[in-house]
């Protein structure tokens, strides 16, 4: 029981940090909160199955052309919806969860619903760890997010862009002051979120199949871990993906599967109330205080 605990625990942690990062980076960099995250995750995996079943591209080729949809999708919601709206904290979040309703009950208007609409996995079988046997594809998972993890962190640190980002997410007006573009920054800052939500989508789907409810996980899970680690936190993302992961792991254990999802719930209104700035969030210090 322990072993499993641990292993699972693991990759359901690996998968929150996955289906996060995405979401806090674009928050952190432009002060977006992305509603419409969950909707760019499904439309990646219905994209990708499209490419792969109907159009009978390469998988490989069909990942490529998703992450470049994708970047370009995240773009274009930036500079023809978000410009419009920048600064306007309500009419953001208006702006991004109406299109992400819009996107999502347009699959299911077009009836992309059934047993058919999934995702092959990179490599079938199993292999066994502390006696329990655990598929290729949850490795993948678990590998995959502690390699993003690493790579996001020199990708912020070292490289050009990434310090454009930081020199944003500080001050704005000084960066602007220097030549860089907030509106440039923040449209790159959407579009590697929705990047980031296409490979989330494209590692964790072939687990199951792919649904309009998926997107409505997804953004739930995402913002719990965000609000619980710290909205604009990387680490606090990394932090409250492995509590949020375990908790869930172990209530599926000694309860339902079906109850994880209160354990998201759960942990966002008991942050709220007592830390409202999250495990490593600066936004309310100054009120808490007060």
């Amino acid at each position: 029981m322990l072993g499993t605990i641990i292993i699972y625990g693991f990759i359901n942690s690996s998968i929150l940090v996955l289906v996060a990062m995405g979401f806090n980076l674009t928050f952190g960099i432009s002060g977006v909160a992305n509603f419409a995250y969950g909707a760019i995750y499904i439309f990646s995996g219905f994209l990708t199955w499209i490419f792969l079943n109907s159009l009978g591209i390469n998988y490989l080729l069909s990942i490529f052309l998703t992450f470049v949809c994708t970047f370009l999708l995240g773009y274009l919601i930036y500079r023809f919806i978000l410009l419009r709206v920048r600064g306007l904290s309500l009419s953001e979040v208006m702006a991004t969860f109406g299109l992400g309703l819009a996107i999502m009950e347009l699959f299911r208007y077009f009836d992309f619903v059934g047993v058919k609409y999934s995702l092959p996995v990179f490599i079938d079988g199993s292999v066994p760890i502390f006696g329990n046997y655990v598929d290729y594809q949850r490795l993948i998972i678990g590998i995959i997010a502690v390699a993003f993890a690493v790579a996001f962190y020199f990708f912020i640190h070292y490289s050009k862009v990434g310090l454009a980002f930081r020199a944003i997410a500080q001050d704005d007006v000084t960066a602007l002051t220097l030549g860089i573009d907030p509106d440039r920054i923040g449209a790159i800052s959407l579009a590697l979120g929705s990047s980031l939500a296409a490979m989330a989508a494209i590692v964790i789907l072939p687990l199951g199949t792919i649904s309009v409810e998926n997107g409505y996980e997804v953004l739930i899970d995402a913002l719990a871990v965000c609000i619980v680690g710290g909205l604009g936190s990387s680490v606090g993302v990394i932090v409250a993906g492995l509590v949020i992961g375990y908790v869930q792991t172990l209530t599926a254990n000694f309860f339902e599967p079906r109850w994880m999802i209160l354990v998201s719930l759960a942990a966002m209104a008991l942050v709220l109330v007592i830390k409202p700035s999250g495990l490593f969030g600066k936004q309310k210090e100054l009120e808490e205080r007060v």
